[in-house]
């Protein structure tokens, strides 16, 4: 599902109109971009959790020409979701 399909099913579901929904969609997107900017977690609880960390300094490989390269450190957003949480182990 991607962002239209979304405010789509949003507007569907709440009966309100598809600008509305897509303010809202933008809306959330912003305030959890915020959020997470200033290293909050946003947590919706029954849907999950997102969260900020950082990935540490690397060393890759140039897949073209297979030299190794340094991968600077960097921050990036991880979700939980609530499900798998709860999840029963497989087994």
């Amino acid at each position: 599902m991607n962002k239209s399909q979304l405010v789509d099913a949003i507007a569907m579901e709440t009966g309100i109109s598809k600008t509305d929904a897509r303010k809202c969609v933008d809306a959330f997107i912003s305030v959890t971009a915020e959020a997470l900017r200033q290293g909050e977690r946003v947590t919706l609880a029954g849907f999950g959790s997102f969260i900020m960390t950082r990935k540490a300094a690397r060393i890759g490989r140039n897949p073209r020409t297979g030299m190794q390269i340094r991968i600077a450190p960097r921050k990036v957003v991880r979700f939980r979701s609530a499900m798998d949480a709860n999840a029963e182990p497989e087994i």
